[in-house]
């Protein structure tokens, strides 16, 4: 479908060329700096409007890449700046400078001067459409945002902007290019017969009333055997579709996944309705992206199954024990009778078996040894073997053609596994019940004992569950992977290496701060620990709240924990006179109201990329949003009789219009809106951020789901791991299975964030505290700062042994090993560069770093760099109480934060009743969306009541200020009937009045 000239909103075309705002100190220092060259063209200019008007018009051009013709709409902060570099009062009379002659002139020889081209100028004009070309041919972004890279390109590169009808159908046209060449290439790669197999699968089936590619689409659920034969067959028609035959290399991995998520969404019959290029284009790209996570959900699936099987095995073998606990005891109180003979008689010349014997018979002493056998097991086993076997039977149902579907490959570690995985599928048909040999590298004793009988043959039985077992742990460690895949490829071939490093590792140097030069990097880092520990034990005599025990011989560190922070009357007061008047708005028109302001629910486009608009589309995607968010569906946001609340509409806007990457550039909207009121900008800058899970039980049968007692009972849930800022906005989560520990998600989610936000401390709960975390934080220039539940139990590290560092010299004992750090300098920025680069995910190459709780010597060395700043982190936690204050109140805001998205997410008894991990993601986004809502909406008309009680003479303090809160509800109608109806004074374009004061 062509995509439309018209794809800006009126506000998006009526901003282009023209100020938004005040620019950033920043952007002032940047663009508006007047340096000697400028002065110097300055000084022929008589007057000072001449000079004003043309300083002010050079920053204009630099900023915007074009000239603002109207001298009003110029900000009077960028007057002022510019201005007071010229040491000048801004004239009375400079309105008159913006329609005069003079403005146009200057304008034409600061084209002139500083090599300004017209648009339509070449060679400039060819690189420019060549370059978008290659943009749009690489990336899968939505016109608008091509436009905005288009300008910023512009401006980038001296361009004048042209009219912005001119540049949206230069996008249109070059975008519409990409996608047809992107068609014509994929349509061009199956053969007739793989053409007419595509086609197929778009045919609706008369029974189900479903085609094929439904199907398709789903992901299995239950680890079952028949859960397996479901994922099987899935795997196996899709690798019959052919994708293992098509080169899609010289397709852009971005443009393949964004066709794959349309055909995942729109109806068979839509995609069976298009052209035949595009048609066959979206069934090759849903082919080989889906082959390839089909490939992975069965990998998903035999982890969950195994993990299942030992866990329940373990639990039923302990229950067989406790039932013959009677026998044990027995049979230990016999073999007790039989030992006491032997240790009470010291004659050398007693008949001890016949004493023994006296008194415990042999019989007895048989029928006990062999009841301790049976009912115990060797310490070193941890595997309920007997238990284990009764389950052959149903794996071996599948086990076939599980050897036959995955295909692993290894690092060297995982060679082993590897060896026996193909080992068994060459001989696992075999009629027989032992082997009389087979790959055995590092099965343990305990296995081997189970395995392996007198005469070395391997048993058949327990061979397959140990090469099962041992598949489990390489895919945990990552020792094992597969290739191509998206959740289960080997993280170490993400790094950047090669040329490809090579032309990269300059810029990743500048942006990180660090040098090639490990002991240029690290000088800087040693004296900073060094500074802290002095600085900590200069105060440690003056300190209350520390200090050093003994204990079995041992020092430990006590911390007292903190006094509880007392809410002064002041604050009390402004609280309860805030939240008094502030408006009493329903869950619906606050959304309404909110993207009337910041035009959020522009974000939402059509799946097909299209840029298909539709009548009053934002009332029926904030119906949308509601339904999901309060977890109530859509039947009570149904109206009849309202077109854009009707059943059908409503349903077609959540298939074609909510999805993970427009929930995300609609959740950037409001955050970045957000970081801009003056009261967020009181309660924070956006450079600190809390992270913490909150869990949901998952009540429906679903593979991305795990059990923990604690949280989810004696089912299953998720957690949904929030990243929230000292602005009490949410600027990133992400969905985990049952509950992971957090350090292993954390760096993804501060990495993996698209919001205005840039924030570079890092605050969670003593389970996101490793020093792994902490080396890799302090890579990528961000200070990692948990809250530590027992100080008592941290260990200090010191670069030498020689400095006196007096009471810490008690804690600092171990040394940091700078020859580890040193040796693996470059490998530890090609991994920092490679995150920051994003072409590895976080959270697995920390998985394959740490190797199931053996790390790596790469993951050693960054450990031992993390263990600098773990101690000066440990320092500084000691030295400050309001260090330690602070971490507090950031993780209480994202504590406060959980208990308003709970009172949102209230439907169905706050269960989430998504079985795919897509559709969980999308509800929850959905929820920090709409939490993210409120909270802009408290945030602005807080600052309505405040600007109101200080015109009535209220003394309002900044501390006061600081401490409110946006995170309240109780004056948010989220029950009830939902109608969608805005207050007129809101359709107008005005805030709601306050409530009135109570006198």
């Amino acid at each position: 479908m062509p995509t439309p000239v018209n794809f800006l909103t009126e506000e998006q075309a009526a901003q282009y060329g023209r100020y938004a705002g005040d620019p950033s100190p920043a952007q002032l220092a940047q663009y508006f700096y007047l340096d000697d060259t400028d002065r110097q063209f300055l000084r022929p200019l008589r007057g000072d409007r001449q000079q004003l008007g043309w300083a002010v018009q050079l920053g204009t051009l630099r900023f915007l890449g074009t000239f603002v013709e109207d001298w009003a709409a110029i900000p009077p902060a960028v007057v002022a700046y510019v201005a007071g570099q010229l040491n000048m009062t801004v004239p009375a009379d400079m309105d008159h400078y913006g329609g005069s002659r003079t403005r146009r002139e200057h304008a034409l020889r600061l084209t002139a001067l500083y090599g300004y081209s017209p648009f339509e100028a070449q060679p400039a004009h060819w690189r420019l459409v060549r370059w978008l070309y290659q943009r749009a041919w690489l990336m899968a972004e939505r016109p608008s945002v091509l436009f905005d890279r288009t300008t910023a390109h512009l401006v980038e590169q001296k361009i004048l902007l042209p009219g912005v009808t001119t540049l949206t159908r230069l996008v249109a046209q070059v975008r519409d290019r990409a996608q047809s060449r992107l068609w014509r290439r994929l349509a061009a790669l199956p053969h007739p017969a793989q053409r007419d197999a595509l086609d197929s699968i778009l045919a609706v089936q008369p029974k189900t009333r479903l085609a094929p590619l439904d199907i398709l689409r789903r992901a299995p659920t239950r680890p079952s055997i028949r859960g397996f034969q479901q994922a099987l067959d899935r795997l196996d028609t899709l690798r019959a579709l052919g994708a293992v035959d098509w080169n899609l290399q010289p397709i852009p991995s971005a443009r393949l996944g964004a066709l794959a998520r349309h055909a995942a969404t729109v109806r068979a019959q839509a995609i069976a309705r298009m052209p035949e290029d595009r048609r066959l284009a979206t069934l090759v790209a849903f082919t080989a992206v889906f082959t390839i996570r089909a490939h992975d959900d069965l990998i998903e699936l035999l982890e969950r199954y195994l993990t299942e099987l030992l866990a329940r095995t373990q639990r039923r073998s302990d229950q067989k024990r406790l039932r013959t606990l009677r026998d044990l005891d027995a049979a230990a109180r016999a073999l007790r009778e039989a030992c006491a003979v032997l240790l009470q008689d010291p004659d050398p010349n007693t008949d001890l078996r016949a004493t023994v014997f006296a008194r415990v018979s042999k019989e007895a002493v048989q029928t006990a040894i062999r009841k301790v056998d049976t009912l115990t097991h060797p310490p070193d086993q941890t595997v309920a073997f007997q238990e284990l076997w009764r389950h052959y039977p149903q794996i071996r149902q599948v086990l076939p053609r599980l050897l036959a579907g995955i295909a692993w490959q290894a690092t060297p570690a995982g060679q082993g596994t590897v060896a026996a995985w193909e080992f068994l599928r060459e001989h696992e048909s075999q009629a027989t019940r032992s082997w009389p040999t087979a790959p055995t590298t590092g099965m343990t004793a305990a296995w081997r004992t189970v395995a392996v009988d007198d005469k070395g043959r391997i048993g058949k039985k327990a061979y397959t569950f140990w090469v099962l077992s041992r598949v489990l742990e390489g895919v945990r460690s990552h020792d094992l992977y597969v290739t191509p895949s998206e959740r289960y490829g080997d993280p170490r071939a993400q790094l950047l290496q090669g040329a490809a490093w090579d032309a990269v590792r300059p810029q990743v140097l500048r942006t990180l701060n660090w040098a090639v030069d490990a002991e240029s990097s690290l000088r800087p880092v040693r004296e900073a620990l060094d500074a802290a520990y002095r600085t900590t034990a200069a105060h440690w005599e003056t300190n209350p709240a520390v200090r050093l025990e003994s204990f079995a011989g041992k020092d430990r560190l006590v911390l007292s924990p903190l006094d509880r922070l007392e809410d002064p009357p002041s604050l009390r007061r402004l609280r309860t006179r805030v939240a008094a008047v502030l408006p009493r708005p329903t869950l619906p028109d606050l959304l309404l109201e909110v993207h009337q302001w910041t035009g959020f629910a522009d974000a939402f486009t059509h799946v097909s990329q299209g840029g298909e608009r539709i009548k009053d589309l934002a009332l029926s995607v904030c119906a949308v949003l509601l339904a999901q968010a309060c977890n109530i569906g859509l039947d009570p946001v149904v109206h009849a009789g309202i077109p854009a609340l009707e059943y059908d509409r409503l349903t077609w806007v959540g298939q074609n219009y909510v999805r993970a990457e427009t929930l995300a550039a609609a959740n950037a909207t409001l955050v970045d809106y957000h970081a801009q009121r003056p009261l967020a900008r009181i309660w924070g800058q956006g450079e600190v951020a809390s992270a913490d899970g909150l869990r949901f039980v998952v009540p429906v049968r679903s593979l991305h789901a795990g059990p923990n007692p604690k949280y989810f009972g004696a089912g299953r849930g998720v957690t949904y791991y929030n990243f929230t800022s000292d602005q009490f906005s949410g600027f990133n989560a992400l969905v985990i299975a049952g509950t992971l520990r957090d350090s292993l998600r954390l760096l993804e989610g501060v990495l993996d964030q698209h919001t205005g936000l840039n924030p570079h401390e890092i605050m969670t709960d003593t389970a996101g505290y490793s020093d792994l975390i902490f080396g890799l934080f302090g890579l990528l220039g961000y200070q990692f700062s948990p809250r530590l539940a027992d100080i008592g139990e941290a260990r200090f590290w010191r670069w030498e042994a020689d400095p006196d560092y007096g009471v810490l010299n008690r804690l600092a004992r171990q040394r940091i090993r700078a020859d580890l750090i040193i040796r693996h300098w470059d490998d530890m920025l090609r991994v920092a560069g490679s995150l920051k680069w994003g072409t590895v995910n976080a959270t697995a190459l920390i998985q394959a770093l740490q190797h199931g709780g053996r790390p790596t010597l790469l993951g050693r060395a960054i450990g031992e760099l993390g263990r600098i700043y773990k101690t000066r982190y440990l320092l500084a936690y000691l030295d400050d109480e309001s260090y330690r204050r602070r971490i507090l109140t950031q993780l209480n805001r994202g504590e406060a934060r959980h208990g308003l998205a709970r009172a949102v997410f209230y439907g169905k008894r706050g269960e989430l009743h998504q079985a795919y991990r897509e559709g969980q993601e999308d509800q929850l986004n959905a929820l920090g969306l709409v939490v993210n809502a409120i909270v802009l909406w408290n945030t602005r008309y807080m600052e309505q009541a405040l600007d109101a009680l200080r015109r009535r003479g209220q003394e309002i303090t900044d501390d006061d200020v600081v401490r409110l809160s946006p995170l309240g509800h109780d004056h948010i109608t989220m029950l009830g009937h939902y109608s969608f109806e805005v207050p007129d004074v809101v359709a107008q374009g005005h805030l709601r009045p306050l409530s009135p004061f109570d006198e």
